[in-house]
């Protein structure tokens, strides 16, 4: 489960807009798109995705994307033709985004949580994108059982941050799991991308600068070689707080360091680009 909710977020919105809310658009009427009504659940809310008119389904109760989820969208590089799946797709912003954004032919969310498969299912409809995106409902540490090997030309993914030690854990197992490695560790996504990236594909990833070295060495035990690192500092003068990376299957040792991505400017003002990022 991933879309954790962090401090440079707020469920993914600027300014604190939460688009379509409880399913009623302005003019009354309940969510409807494409000539089919979805209804939302006890707790959800559809927000404005500021990207092609779409739209996602989340639920207030439960984490809502964040603005790690947006800039490993931004971050990621994906070609006219090539198939993606996200490991961990929560409520499936990243493929949602990734459609919107490029020419990916076929895009695919893996979700171990019930309740967020059928939040992404029905945003996917919603959006009337079926023939493109897909969610499967499972577990990552068996991904090579759902997928065949080497069937994907990029793999992303916003895995959870927290070892055992680290932070409060919430007593709410899905929330705590989109958090907490309690369903899934570093290793665990790290190795399935390397099982379902083709030879030469991608693999994108958003974490914690803390966990940096860990991560480069996962990345290169599993032969996914990091090629491109970038640092995102809430302020300019501030430690970062999130690493965007993206790691190559059977690439040769060089690695690019981007300049930093800087998120405000002073508090409650973004910079150009991450207003440009968000859609805005």
């Amino acid at each position: 489960m991933s879309g954790q909710t962090n401090e440079l977020g707020n469920g993914g919105l600027l300014n604190g807009q939460t688009g379509l809310k409880n399913g009623v658009q302005p003019d009354g009427q309940a969510g409807m798109k494409n000539g089919m009504r979805i209804e939302l659940k006890d707790g959800e809310r559809m927000d404005d995705l500021q990207r092609n008119g779409y739209r996602i389904i989340q639920n207030e109760r439960l984490f809502c994307f964040g603005m790690d989820a947006v800039l490993l969208s931004g971050f990621a590089k994906v070609k006219a033709g090539e198939r993606v799946l996200d490991l961990g797709t929560g409520t499936g912003i990243i493929p949602l985004l990734l459609a919107a954004k490029t020419q990916g032919k076929q895009f695919t969310g893996l979700e171990i949580s019930e309740r967020s498969t059928d939040m992404a299912r029905r945003s996917v409809a919603l959006n009337g994108i079926e023939e493109r995106v897909s969610i499967v409902q499972g577990d990552i540490r068996k991904a090579a059982e759902l997928f065949a090997p080497a069937s994907f030309e990029v793999v992303t993914s916003n895995p959870p941050y927290m070892i055992g030690q680290h932070g409060l854990v919430n007593p709410d197992v899905e929330k705590a799991a989109a958090r907490h490695e309690i369903l899934c560790t570093l290793e665990d996504v790290v190795s399935a991308a390397a099982k379902l990236v083709v030879s030469g594909g991608r693999f994108y990833l958003v974490h914690r600068p803390f966990r940096l070295a860990e991560i480069i060495r996962t990345l290169s035990n599993y032969h996914l070689e990091p090629k491109r690192m970038r640092l995102v500092y809430p302020y300019a003068d501030r430690e970062p707080n999130m690493v965007l990376l993206e790691a190559v299957r059977g690439g040769r040792p060089r690695m690019t360091v981007e300049k930093p991505l800087i998120v405000y400017e002073h508090p409650g003002v973004y910079t150009p680009e991450i207003t440009e990022l968000y859609g805005y």
